[in-house]
């Protein structure tokens, strides 16, 4: 499967769409520098998810340091033509701190975990096997 990106003009970041439940649609930065898929805690609750419904907390590093965020499971969670059952994500209130940003979150490596995959990013294309 090859799945056409679009790139973020100032920065070359790699612009990914997200499905979450089917039926609602995110874009994210597809960061194969994050270990784990982080979503803003607003976007989720916009997608009327209770933020009271994380199952756990785990502490992260980031270019920042050591953040905490919180864990929820979600039933389903698409990208680049795949699709993951009761996918665990990290949520993290960006604009809290200080974070304003276009995008919703950060697709990790961990979504991409079983895959053969390569990003060429001379045609803007990620090839998936």
């Amino acid at each position: 499967m090859i799945y056409k990106f679009k790139r973020e003009p100032e920065s070359g970041l790699i612009l990914v769409n997200i499905e979450i439940d089917y039926k609602y649609e995110l874009k994210m930065i597809l960061d194969t520098g994050c270990s784990n898929t982080t979503i803003d805690s607003n976007a989720l609750y916009l997608l009327g998810h209770d933020l009271k419904d994380s199952i756990g907390t785990v502490e992260i590093e980031t270019a920042n340091g050591v953040v905490e965020t919180q864990v929820y499971e979600l039933n389903t969670f698409g990208s680049l033509g795949m699709v993951k059952q009761n996918f665990q994500i990290q949520v993290y209130d960006f604009l809290a701190h200080g974070i304003f940003s276009d995008y919703n979150g950060l697709l990790g490596l961990d979504f991409l975990e079983g895959t053969k995959f390569c990003i060429d990013t001379i045609e803007n294309t990620i090839t998936i096997n």
